[in-house]
């Protein structure tokens, strides 16, 4: 009599074949510049806390399913220009186009509330170019998390960058700050057109203090530089962050692709940067394979012709 089967666990695939799979090898190189999503991720001063539930789980059901609540404008993410232009694209009425391309990853270090100006952005190298990506390491994603620092006290960019990066005829724009926009040219700051301003009235008072000027001096326009790149058919992308640093100071391609979202005012992305050390790979032309005599037929017969009407055709 042949002996129990035993119960133990089902086989488990190895992680590491999905790192080492042959099947998968491009050449490519490829560096994730994306802060992960997923529970107590930090988030903007006044969006609603991410929701994950288990609606079924492998002790449950054998599978794993979940439900998320979550504000696209989290984590890595697209701003859609209808975010904050009225009557402009929502995420799905983007052209595809326009999350994928080749690029500048560029090092601007600045310090607490500092701005990133037009002479920075001239001065950066590799030398930012018309159709570009640009993607704009101030430091500041070290200290994404959960925390004020990087929130409120964050650098960032204004109107007079965005009026540079729209003449310089850019294709998108990413950041490793909170926003598009230096955070006291934000709800954050006094701004009379945002109704939940300011969301730190403190930060204004700390600003004058540190700086001796008046940040409706400063900061007189609400979000201009959003405006001025999203209103101008430029894509955004803000908290970048991941492995940014590798990739700083280089020439790459980029694709950063958003959900299909109709009427959406943004979305979480995977931005990633790609090298290719050969120069080797190619994307394919699309051609296709010559067709076979029965294809024909098929297709002649299924638009409503005979086999006669098909074969006479061929």
């Amino acid at each position: 009599m042949a002996a129990p089967r035993s119960a133990g666990p089902a086989p488990v695939m190895d992680r590491d074949a999905w790192a080492m799979h042959p099947a998968g090898r491009t050449g490519l190189r490829f560096y994730d510049l994306s802060h992960t999503f997923g529970p107590n991720a930090p988030l903007w001063p006044y969006f609603d806390d991410v929701e994950i539930k288990r609606i079924h789980y492998h002790a449950k059901s054998g599978v794993l399913s979940q439900r998320v609540s979550t504000v696209m404008h989290c984590t890595t993410h697209l701003d859609a220009p209808a975010h904050v232009v009225e009557g402009t694209p929502y995420t799905d009425e983007i052209p595809l186009e326009q999350f994928f391309g080749t690029g500048v990853a560029v090092s601007i270090p600045k310090k607490q509330w500092e701005v990133i100006t037009p002479e920075d952005l001239e001065a950066a190298r590799p030398e930012i170019r018309p159709g570009d990506f640009v993607i704009i390491n101030t430091g500041w994603h070290h200290y994404y998390a959960d925390n004020r620092k990087y929130f409120i006290y964050s650098p960032g960019l204004y109107k007079e960058a965005g009026v540079w990066l729209r003449e310089r005829g850019v294709k998108a724009v990413g950041v490793d700050q909170q926003a598009l926009d230096h955070p006291l040219a934000t709800a954050i700051g006094w701004h009379p057109e945002a109704p939940s301003a300011p969301l730190a009235p403190w930060a204004l008072d700390e600003y004058k203090e540190l700086t001796g000027r008046d940040p409706r001096d400063d900061f007189p326009e609400w979000e201009p530089c959003h405006r001025q790149l999203l209103g101008n058919g430029i894509v955004g992308f803000e908290n970048v962050g991941g492995n940014l640093d590798e990739v700083t100071g280089r020439r790459c391609t980029f694709a950063a692709f958003p959900i299909r979202w109709q009427y959406g005012d943004g979305s979480i992305v995977r931005l990633v940067a790609i090298v290719d050390p050969t120069g080797d790979y190619r994307i394919e032309r699309g051609e296709r394979e010559p067709r076979a005599f029965g294809d024909a037929v098929s297709d002649a017969i299924a638009a409503g012709g005979g086999e006669r009407d098909a074969r006479e055709g061929a």
